[in-house]
């Protein structure tokens, strides 16, 4: 129970915290300081053994034997079997927040198969009060995932489920940082604009589809100066390697950008922000550069539908990434001619967000009991 006077206890379990996961609870306690903030987070490797693990690396932590208003854990965290492991936390309201959900998340071949993160996440939305998605295209395919998955199931199919979590669900995007909105310091560059890639460095960002694209408007003489940037790793898929050497002069940055201020004014420099991403639950990459001025580029599926305008996403052919690239350059080449000003996503403003977060936990707390 809380002292009276005294401010609500929030405790934030991240038991994969990523960067984009250490940005949004940090974020979250410095916007609403209104409540007393704590966290147990664990570092971001070992993703199988991280996921399915996290409440035995945790079975001993003191802090889950206190008193909490509110539990919030990432879509990593095993929270079922933590409130087994701690009958203490019973009656304590939880939040699940979906950064992603694994039933969507494309698998490589090493992957197929493992069906023990789908489970954590289930499990976990089960044990919740409450489910926060960061889009609602991560919330739809959440929910269609898990009717799929019950579908497999040879009997004992429980009833309603997919209903029953679709009604504890709703949407609250990760914030965009107010300063992050600023008017662009020169106009776009439509006769040689600028393409910028800002993207983790993995599969699941498809650089394969980004060369292709970058081949097909060499082929048609389309003028253009890049910067592919993002979060690289000792391992990461090749393309890379041959889009920096074949693209090399008309290279602006290269690689990752420790400076997070020489990163920001990369966002304001830039013209064109492009995805070929095959995953994006959210799209924050995209959405800082939109934030900063740039011209998005993306391909009509994902999370891009609710907010990259219609004439900025070219169609999506993921099973052909040959024909895909020829829409995109279609559609990079009809923006050229077009010149549309930038549309900054004023809708996902950290100040705009704030106080959805803050009226839903304040419910959360004030109820004391299910949400």
């Amino acid at each position: 129970m809380t002292i009276t006077g005294s401010r609500p206890r929030l405790l934030v379990l991240s038991a994969y915290d990523a960067q984009s996961h250490q940005r949004w609870r940090r974020q979250l306690a410095q916007s609403l300081e209104g409540y007393e903030w704590h966290s147990l987070s664990l570092p971001p490797r070992f993703f199988q053994w991280r996921m399915r693990g996290n409440a035995l690396s945790w079975l001993q932590e003191p802090c889950l034997k206190q008193p909490w208003d509110l539990i919030i854990a990432t879509s990593m965290v095993d929270l079922a079997t933590l409130k087994g492991l701690h009958p203490g936390l019973a009656q304590t309201p939880c939040l699940v927040y979906m950064h992603e959900n694994q039933f969507a998340f494309p698998v490589s071949d090493a992957q197929q198969g493992r069906v023990e993160p789908m489970m954590v996440n289930l499990y976990s939305a089960l044990a919740a009060d409450c489910v926060v998605f960061n889009s609602d295209w991560n919330r739809t395919s959440f929910l269609g995932g898990v009717g799929g998955f019950l579908k497999k199931m040879p009997d004992q199919v429980p009833v309603d489920l997919v209903a029953q979590l679709a009604d504890k669900s709703q949407v609250i995007p990760v914030p965009i940082e107010d300063r992050l909105f600023v008017d662009r310091p020169v106009p776009v560059n439509w006769p040689c604009p600028h393409l910028l890639w800002n993207h983790r460095w993995e599969y699941d960002k498809a650089p394969e589809r980004l060369l292709k694209l970058l081949q097909e408007l060499t082929r048609r003489s389309v003028p253009f100066r890049l910067s592919v940037v993002g979060e690289s790793f000792r391992r990461y898929p090749k393309a890379f390697d041959q889009i920096h050497q074949q693209f090399r002069d008309q290279s602006e940055h290269w690689g990752f950008l420790e400076s997070r201020d020489a990163y920001d004014q990369l966002l304001r420099q830039a013209d064109v922000v492009v995805s070929t991403a095959l995953h994006d639950f959210q799209g924050l990459s995209m959405l800082e550069a939109m934030a900063s001025g740039c011209v998005p580029l993306a391909p009509d599926r994902l999370a891009y539908r609710e907010y990259v305008p219609d004439g900025s996403r070219y169609k999506s052919d993921e099973q052909n990434a040959d024909a895909e690239a020829q829409a995109a350059a279609d559609c990079l080449q009809v923006l050229m001619q077009q010149h549309p000003v930038p549309c900054p996503p004023d809708a996902w403003r950290a100040s705009r967000l704030a106080g959805h977060y803050q009226a839903l936990f304040d419910k959360m707390i004030a109820l004391k009991m299910p949400f």
